[in-house]
């Protein structure tokens, strides 16, 4: 069964078409990377799935429902390439009120245990606006991950973060029995998180299929990110 899927999917913003005939899917349990350069349509393509964006045209279903539908976010956790949680309530209390909102049993206890995970026990008190930026991030993937969702949408999730804690959300990540798809333009990131890629640009599919499948593609020896950059270089 696909947990993902897009069919036909178009979006512009004023005189730019962010998102040209979109299909792919993803089905469920799958690990997928949406790789492509600044500007190919991987935010929008987020948003659209997370419900925040409607397409123009064409048609994406969740586990067979529409972005949005409140039984979708209930299985759904999606982190933006710019999170910001609620700015005046502090790191305990952000968790804490979205654990409640999600009836998660023992939202103290909840919070408290994503505070230990992710190192943020000690800026507990701490209101999120004046949290660094690394913070924030800890901060906001701790609200995603915070009810152990089915789906996963994850834009530039290790932005701002420091080596150590890139390696504790990996890991947290890589324990997880969910479907994900990250959206990245860091080819590491896409081989470290997930085992297939789909590489979009100017909004369309170019190319898909598992990493294994992109590193026979290249010469011996030649890193993948040099593979994909081919790949990139050929759409007209």
């Amino acid at each position: 069964m696909d947990c993902i899927t897009l069919v036909n999917v178009y979006k512009r913003f004023g005189s730019i078409e962010a998102l040209r005939d979109l299909s792919f899917s993803i089905p469920c349990g799958g690990r997928y990377a949406l790789l492509g350069p600044n500007g190919a349509g991987k935010s929008t393509t987020m948003k659209i799935l997370a419900g925040m964006l409607k397409p123009d045209q064409g048609d994406v279903f969740i586990k067979g429902l529409k972005p949005g539908d409140k039984q979708v976010k209930r299985i759904m956790g999606y982190l933006p390439e710019d999170p910001m949680p609620y700015r005046i309530l502090t790191v305990r209390e952000n968790l804490e009120y979205i654990a409640a909102l999600r009836g998660i049993p023992n939202p103290k206890e909840k919070a408290r245990e994503m505070m230990e995970k992710l190192d943020l026990v000690q800026y507990e008190n701490i209101q999120a606006g004046k949290l660094s930026r690394g913070n924030q991030q800890k901060l906001a993937i701790a609200l995603v991950l915070l009810h152990n969702p089915e789906i996963v949408l994850l834009d530039e999730p290790l932005n701002y973060l420091d080596i150590p804690t890139q390696e504790k959300v990996i890991g947290m990540l890589r324990q997880m029995n969910a479907t994900f798809l990250v959206s990245t333009h860091i080819m590491s990131i896409a081989t470290r998180l997930t085992d297939h890629v789909i590489v979009i640009s100017k909004g369309s599919v170019i190319w898909s299929g598992s990493i294994v499948d992109l590193k026979s593609m290249g010469k011996e020896e030649e890193p993948i990110e040099s593979v994909v950059a081919r790949l990139m270089s050929n759409v007209g």
